[in-house]
């Protein structure tokens, strides 16, 4: 499976590539995941290098990361922000100028999104964002190849997002979706309603796509959905702000009765992780029959490996 019109490019966000681009990613997570399956063994990462900075806690998207890479062969390295100069006594730009020069790809988790991007312009290697205050795009292409996995292509699905609707994940879901079609109904708090400008550019590109965007106070928008998605009230940086969160996004919260709401038995739900049961969602749902949420974290591995095929090797061969 070849896409060398991806080698050497960056993820920052969907913005920056094309539908068709992002199809191939979907494709070659669906190839690899399926070789994964049947036990086959590959070493295309072999002699290759991943650098893995982390200035935010990571469960799923270190042990994608470090996983995929290394059972193809690959080299990852861990480095924190007690580990590294990472903007403290050495500039961004020469930190990125040097990783540059010892490894064959990089993965930034962090704050902000312009970390990333002075990574990708000064490294000169393909840089991943792991997930930032803006944007969590590998996650994004996770959720996608999980809806595909039930409801085949996404082009015309419904999915619903309860919650907070200017979070990253969010953000994400409107960029991916408007470009490959999908139909994305934020349910939110007007207090918390997506980034107007934002929205706006996701709305121009879904002229393209057929996909519709929608924000709405209105949890009974649940009504035909072929998923209902949650995330945390209060994401990392936020912990602040969590009683006010907890009061406006209460009648948010995903249980039976809003899964019901959607009037079809084959409803799944969808949710990041990490989960605060008994807030965003209840455990009966999550752990439920409907709930997707562990197929998600598995995903995040075989869509990061095709990303890093992708942009590393230029081929899934």
């Amino acid at each position: 499976m070849n896409s060398t019109g991806l080698k050497g490019r960056s993820l920052l966000t969907w913005l920056d590539y094309s539908p068709e681009d992002i199809r191939l990613f979907l494709d070659m997570s669906k190839h690899v995941k399926a070789e994964k399956m049947k036990g086959e063994i590959h070493r295309r990462f072999t002699g290759k290098t991943l650098a893995l900075l982390f200035e935010k806690l990571s469960t799923r998207t270190r042990c994608s990361f470090e996983t995929a890479f290394g059972e193809e062969g690959g080299y990852p390295v861990f480095l924190s922000s007690q580990d590294i100069h990472l903007g403290v006594k050495e500039s961004l730009e020469d930190t990125a100028r040097v990783l540059g020069r010892m490894f064959s790809a990089i993965q930034f988790r962090g704050y902000k999104q312009s970390t990333a991007e002075t990574l990708a312009k000064f490294s000169g290697v393909p840089v991943y964002n792991g997930l930032t205050d803006d944007y969590h795009p590998t996650q994004a292409l996770a959720d996608m190849l999980t809806m595909e996995e039930n409801f085949g292509d996404v082009r015309g699905k419904k999915l619903c997002f309860s919650g907070d609707g200017r979070n990253n994940v969010v953000r994400s879901l409107m960029v991916i979706g408007s470009k490959l079609g999908l139909h994305l109904t934020i349910i939110t708090p007007k207090e918390l309603n997506p980034d107007p400008v934002l929205l706006a550019k996701c709305a121009e590109l879904s002229k393209k796509s057929g996909a519709k965007i929608d924000v709405t106070e209105n949890i009974g928008e649940v009504k035909g959905a072929d998923a209902i998605y949650t995330d945390v009230w209060a994401s990392m940086g936020e912990e602040g702000k969590r009683e006010e969160r907890i009061r406006l996004l209460k009648p948010y919260q995903v249980n039976q009765a809003l899964m019901d709401r959607s009037g079809r038995k084959d409803t799944i739900f969808m949710h990041d992780l990490p989960a605060i049961k008994g807030e965003e969602v209840m455990p009966d749902v999550i752990d439920g029959p409907q709930s997707r949420a562990w197929d998600q974290a598995e995903n995040r591995k075989h869509t990061i490996k095709a990303i890093m095929l992708a942009t590393i090797n230029g081929t899934a061969e």
